[in-house]
């Protein structure tokens, strides 16, 4: 299954856990396997025929992509996926089917960024390990892939559960007003999918309630500057509102990257 190149970043380890590349086709069927778990069992999408008769969320892509792995040792031989990250550079997506995002999302603006570009996708984590430590170690592994591909800028898109776009005005209005990426970096919804997020006036915002009715992957990109593009999509497949995500890469390797180079520093100092 696994068509992109063999290499990338060294695995980083705290404790027991450990987040790495996948290697084998194995490792990407068992982060399959934790992405029908959360996105199929827990958030309620609905599987294909073929999807819910294999239990692994699977599709073209995951042939193309780097698959990031945190894998927890203390639960057994060879270590069990309790969290994974899809990333496909923009070599890979040009050689093959393009980017995923494409399917919700006008990306024009960032398909002609001069620089080299990365799309962040399929994000989950087992409900016992979503903790600092765990996302933590995930940032940090995308730190380092980001800082050996010379990597600038990020994207992708991220989720709110439920497919009522009324019932997320509040954040949906908070993210266009406060958030929205300036125009030359920034993503449209597609015309047939388009779901304006103004839904409140600006002058009815209360930031910080805003804020507060994020999820925590998408509060964790703006704490790392990140922007939205324009407009929401719904994607009934999966049960969930997206709206895309832009991030420039400077903060992610300067607050992930050297904290963990201090750390293996400091863990072979005797």
């Amino acid at each position: 299954m696994i068509a992109t190149e063999r290499g990338g970043p060294p695995p980083i380890v705290a404790g027991a856990l450990e987040a790495r590349l996948a290697a084998s086709d194995a490792d990407i069927e068992a982060a399959q396997a934790l992405r029908y778990q959360v996105f199929f069992e827990e958030m309620a999408a609905r599987p294909s025929p073929e999807v819910k008769a294999r239990r692994r969320d699977f599709d073209a892509f995951d042939a193309v992509c780097d698959h990031l792995l945190v894998l927890d040792h203390s639960a057994g031989q060879g270590g069990q996926v309790v969290g994974t990250y899809r990333l496909l550079r923009r070599r890979e997506a040009m050689r093959h089917f393009g980017f995923y995002t494409t399917q919700e999302y006008d990306i024009s603006h960032l398909l002609a960024y001069p620089g080299e570009v990365l799309e962040l996708g399929r994000s989950c984590v087992d409900t016992r390990y979503r903790n600092r430590p765990t996302m933590n170690l995930l940032w940090g592994a995308i730190a380092a892939y980001v800082a050996q591909y010379e990597i600038e800028l990020m994207f992708g898109c991220a989720s709110f559960p439920g497919t009522d776009p009324a019932a997320l005005a509040l954040p949906l209005s908070y993210l266009h007003y406060f958030h929205l990426a300036p125009p030359a970096l920034r993503p449209r919804a597609l015309p047939d999918r388009f779901i304006d997020m103004r839904l409140l006036p600006e002058e009815a915002i209360d930031p910080k309630q805003g804020l507060s009715r994020l999820p925590p992957l998408i509060k964790g990109y703006l704490r790392l500057g990140g922007f939205v593009g324009e407009g929401a999509v719904i994607d009934r497949d999966f049960n969930t509102v997206d709206v895309s995500i832009v991030v420039k890469t400077e903060l992610v390797t300067e607050k992930y990257l050297r904290h963990y180079e201090r750390a293996s520093r400091d863990s072979q100092v005797d």
